[in-house]
């Protein structure tokens, strides 16, 4: 295949991906228009609807502008050699011109500021969910530019010393260390997370020994219960587990705290200790692990195929661009098939989830809890379900509250 021909896929394949990802926008959009179902009725008064209505179609058509300037940036990057021509600044040697690729791309990425700043300091602002200052914003900013082009190059490197010394073995290799590099990343979590939010333990209390209680009656050990300052930057409200085995740690955003009962709050965790139960995260992780070796597979391919890289204007293998390749093009690509198995499976172990919190006697908690969730996060209520079934990894609220009554044998409203 002539090299002409590979970037001409590459670029035929970002624009199908880009109108891909437009079209579910478009969905999400209009769905503004769906009936409400009778069981979540009550979520939005007449008022906070129209606010939600309005705020939905805001944020749908600035996220629609803010992926099509993405888009853009991406190919003229692809199509213009623009990688290969700003490494051709930086030393001939393989780990700096992999580390020119990763710095373009990061800086690259600094374009998009004014569309975040545009949708946390005037979006969220206007519809009173955002507690961000200019400062905080500011130094997030630097945080997460020093953090993803550290993460780039050291998952370019591992690629790279992989493929050097491993050469055909390269498959296997790489899901084994990229699933090992996740779980680091994830077992580190609690301690990366500081970087950007405090966190406090929870104090003695009702609510504090309810949710030991619940730990105890399950055999269920944790690190500990803790408080993130989440209403620094947000009014919404979130919980989960973070780390693994006896290094667990529940977080509860603050704003869930303050604006819940302590039997909501336990129903939250009754929710997320289910997971814990039903070995949800060990599931993911072989879910994650498939996804790796599908990666290590077009990692693979990639460097196998020295005219690829002449397409792009590069003299030889550049392991920086071959990631960006495999994210932006190859998988992403197949991505809407593996994303379809994974939300399937997420979506089963949300139900089974629920139920325990059913079990443990907070069904109709979690029902308030939900519903407060949803009315905090301004949460769509009537999502189209073709874009639930391809995109969320979570029921509606509708589909959730049905199956919980069905538990606790209520009567759903028609």
């Amino acid at each position: 295949m002539e090299t002409k021909n590979f970037k001409a896929m590459a670029v035929a394949i970002l624009i199908i991906v880009y109108l891909y990802n437009t079209l579910l926008a478009v969905i999400h959009m209009r769905s503004a228009k769906n009936p409400i179902p009778a069981n979540v009725s009550d979520v939005y008064d007449e008022e906070t609807y129209r606010k939600w209505r309005s705020y939905h179609a805001e944020k749908s058509r600035f996220g629609i502008l803010t992926s099509t300037a993405a888009f853009i940036v991406e190919l003229v990057l692809m199509a213009c050699n623009v990688y290969a021509a700003f490494a051709g600044f930086f030393p001939k040697t393989v780990f700096m011109q992999m580390f020119a690729v990763f710095l373009l791309s990061s800086v690259t990425a600094l374009l998009t500021i004014p569309f975040t700043w545009y949708n946390t300091m005037h979006i969220e602002q206007r519809y009173g969910f955002n507690k961000t200052t200019a400062k905080t914003f500011w130094v997030d900013q630097v945080k997460e530019f020093i953090i993803g082009l550290v993460l780039s190059v050291g998952i370019g490197s591992l690629l790279m010393w992989v493929h050097q010394a491993l050469g055909d073995w390269l498959i296997l290799a790489f899901a084994v260390l990229m699933t090992l590099f996740a779980l680091v990343i994830s077992f580190l979590y609690p301690v990366l997370s500081r970087i950007f939010n405090k966190f406090t333990p929870l104090e003695d209390g009702e609510l504090k020994d309810k949710l030991t209680y619940l730990l105890e009656k399950n055999g269920y050990q944790v690190r500990g219960i803790k408080v993130m300052d989440a209403s620094r930057r947000t009014t919404k409200s979130n919980a989960y587990f973070s780390g693994f085995g006896r290094m667990k740690t529940i977080v509860l955003y603050d704003t869930l705290v303050e604006s819940m009962t302590p039997d909501e709050i336990c129903a939250v965790f009754a929710h997320e200790l289910g997971h814990g139960l039903h070995k949800d995260t060990l599931k993911n992780q072989i879910l994650s692990f498939i996804q790796m070796a599908v990666l290590g597979v077009l990692a693979w391919l990639t460097l196998r195929t020295a005219e690829i890289f002449l397409s792009f204007g590069f003299t030889e293998v550049n392991y920086g661009f071959a990631i960006i390749l495999i994210m932006s093009v190859e998988y992403a690509l197949i991505a809407p098939l593996f994303g379809l198995l994974v939300n399937t499976f997420s979506r089963r172990a949300e139900y089974r989830a629920d139920a325990q919190a059913v079990k443990e006697g907070y069904g109709d908690q979690l029902i308030s809890a939900l519903k407060k969730l949803t009315r905090q996060n301004f949460a769509d209520l009537a999502p189209s379900p073709l874009l639930v079934k391809l995109e969320y990894s979570h029921p509606t609220l509708s589909q959730r509250i049905e199956a919980i009554q069905k538990l606790t044998g209520e009567n759903p409203p028609h």
